[in-house]
């Protein structure tokens, strides 16, 4: 990616691609890895893959619907991938439970001290998984954006295409049920 692009914000590179197609790739390497991160945090490894691959191609094809006056498509995109992941649905709740079960978290990560903290909370990954595991879909989509992607209510509201009032009791009925199962500790 030339200096030139990285200034440019999403919504012209979604808006300069019509003209030239080459423009979204800046695009896919702004936000493929944290694309599938999130997915293989849901999903695993494999299956990631497949769903960046997806979003972006369905990104791509509906570039020309995507409101330019939006400077970040981050949220366009990640409702892509939401909508994809839902396909999925029985493989996330799937992996929910063997993790609730076994312990062993199917993503792999590097040494360092997100280890660390993994190793102090492996106790509690086991009952959040079961709590994530028997949430609604939509209100499980509403908790992994904001606590894993840090999205405002605002870019969840546009991701996932509800009100950011719907965000707003989504994200506390669940946080309800995951404290419920926590204990009283703080989500």
């Amino acid at each position: 990616m030339d200096a030139e692009t990285v200034e440019i914000d999403d919504g012209e590179l979604i808006r300069r691609s019509a003209c030239d197609p080459e423009q979204f790739a800046a695009l896919f390497d702004r936000y493929a890895l944290q694309i599938h991160l999130y997915a293989a945090r849901r999903l695993g490894v494999q299956t990631a893959d497949d769903i960046v691959a997806e979003t972006f191609l369905a990104a791509f094809r509906r570039r020309g619907t995507y409101d330019t006056s939006f400077a970040l498509a981050r949220p366009w995109l990640y409702g892509i991938a939401t909508t994809l992941i839902a396909r999925h649905r029985r493989q996330e709740e799937r992996l929910l439970r063997a993790l609730s079960r076994t312990g062993i978290d199917p993503l792999p990560e590097a040494l360092d001290d997100t280890v660390a903290r993994r190793v102090a909370a492996q106790g509690r990954d086991r009952e959040l998984a079961g709590a994530l595991a028997s949430l609604p879909r939509g209100h499980r989509d509403v908790l992994l954006l904001v606590a894993w992607e840090d999205m405002s209510y605002e870019e969840v509201a546009r991701a996932l295409d509800i009100s950011v009032g719907t965000v707003r009791s989504r994200l506390h009925r669940a946080r309800k049920k995951a404290r419920n199962v926590l204990g009283d500790e703080e989500l």
